[in-house]
């Protein structure tokens, strides 16, 4: 057994590429059992985030499980191989532990040190275990990233600052104005990019207004009242797009929700007053056209990503002491991992050691019968010490393997030869 993983990311593929491999929480259970029907894949996690889609799994062939993997995602995302296959990265058995326990600790997100992806990857286990497709392996592996991640936000200074991606899409936007004092500001999603997005506006500095609208409006009434601001109806979009200063949007939906034929009128009643679109949800909720009508600015992902490249440089010094720590997890995993994948096949192996031990010493007993207690002990001394000794290397080479698909290979043949 294998653990691998194959995804894209912000740093392999360009946000209209990533868009089509994102699985929307509504069709996460869809996606993990399509994935849990493949012979090859015993147990699979998602994490499906605004910067990457990954897919982990348990294989019992790698080559198999691969593939399978591999149409999935071109069935998903309804692309050609050729449009995404170079884009990818796979990994399996410790470069993939190492993989997840870097994006737990933040190592591998835009905002370094992000403090989303801990939760993000938190929610993607409990989801699999919620549609019973997970497993003993996984279920340790993502139990582990997650105290990583915890472990290395709280031995060093990485997330120090500003380290949300929903954070710093308020502070782009501010420094984008120049300031947030007297902007109206129309928040839309009321999800937890949102949420995080309506604290940012309550921490800013002299924030002007707050407008919130969301689809629900139980939603959008909450939040507006957490966040102080005001919570607008859904129909009631295009007048608050008239009134904001800045449009802060991250939801879940699928589809576009905001064109440039929907904002044309609304841009012709602003009278020539410039709109900033800061849009960080995957799929995108504005149409990247609404970005060349006059007066209107549209920042996306790709922008976040730069501007938090610029805003990070302080935290960098912490990398090395993160990655310390990640690798002692790694090392804590593979000792955990080595002892329940083997133990066992070393428990069975002994065991059946010891059942033929003592049968013959049952065949025997009659030979045996006019020894004292003392040669009697020491007989039965000879044989255990005879069949640890026969069964000391296969035992040590076994928990050698273990991990790897030699390691399997090894355990099977032992099973065979053994009649395990």
């Amino acid at each position: 057994m294998s653990v691998v993983v194959v995804g894209l990311n912000h740093r392999t593929v360009p946000l209209a590429l990533l868009e089509p491999m994102t699985v929307l929480p509504a069709r996460l259970p869809k996606a993990l059992h399509e994935l849990s029907s493949s012979d090859h894949i015993s147990e699979v996690v998602v994490v499906s985030t605004c910067m990457r889609t990954e897919i982990y799994a348990v294989a019992s062939r790698y080559h198999n499980a691969m593939n399978d993997i591999r149409e999935f995602i071109g069935g998903w995302s309804g692309l050609p191989p050729e449009a995404w296959s170079d884009h990818t990265y796979s990994y399996h058995d410790e470069v993939a532990v190492r993989h997840l326990f870097r994006v737990a600790a933040g190592l591998d997100s835009a905002v370094l040190g992000e403090g989303e992806i801990l939760r993000q990857v938190r929610t993607a286990w409990e989801a699999a275990h919620g549609e019973e497709v997970d497993g003993p392996t996984l279920a340790m592996l993502f139990r582990l990233a997650a105290e990583t991640g915890k472990r290395v936000r709280a031995e060093t200074q990485i997330a120090q600052g500003t380290t949300s991606l929903s954070h710093a899409a308020v502070a782009m936007a501010s420094e984008r104005l120049g300031s947030l004092a007297g902007s109206t500001t129309l928040l839309v999603g009321a999800g937890e990019m949102g949420e995080a997005m309506a604290s940012a506006l309550s921490a800013a500095p002299a924030a002007g207004p707050v407008l919130v609208a969301n689809r629900t409006w139980d939603r959008a009434t909450a939040l507006a009242a957490r966040c102080g601001g005001r919570p607008v109806q859904w129909d009631s979009l295009p007048d608050a797009l008239e009134a904001a200063d800045v449009l802060l949007t991250s939801t879940g939906s699928p589809d576009v929700l905001i064109e440039a034929s929907d904002l044309e009128p609304v841009l012709q009643a602003r009278s020539g007053r410039p709109l900033l679109i800061v849009d960080i949800a995957v799929p995108r909720d504005v149409d990247p056209s609404v970005g060349r009508l006059p007066g209107v600015t549209v920042l996306d992902m790709d922008d976040l990503k730069r501007f938090a490249e610029d805003a990070m440089a302080g935290r960098r010094q912490e990398i090395p002491a993160a990655e310390r720590i990640v690798a002692e997890e790694i090392d804590r995993y593979m000792d955990v991992a080595t002892q329940r994948e083997m133990a066992p096949v070393v428990a069975t192996l002994h065991a059946r050691g010891e059942a033929i031990r003592q049968s013959e010493m049952e065949r025997l007993q009659s030979r045996l019968a006019d020894l004292d207690p003392r040669a009697r002990r020491s007989v039965e001394a000879l044989s255990r010490g005879i069949v640890a000794k026969l069964l000391h290397e296969p035992t040590v080479n076994l928990k050698a393997a273990a991990g790897s698909p030699g390691g399997e290979q090894l355990a099977q043949a032992l099973r065979q030869l053994f009649d395990l």
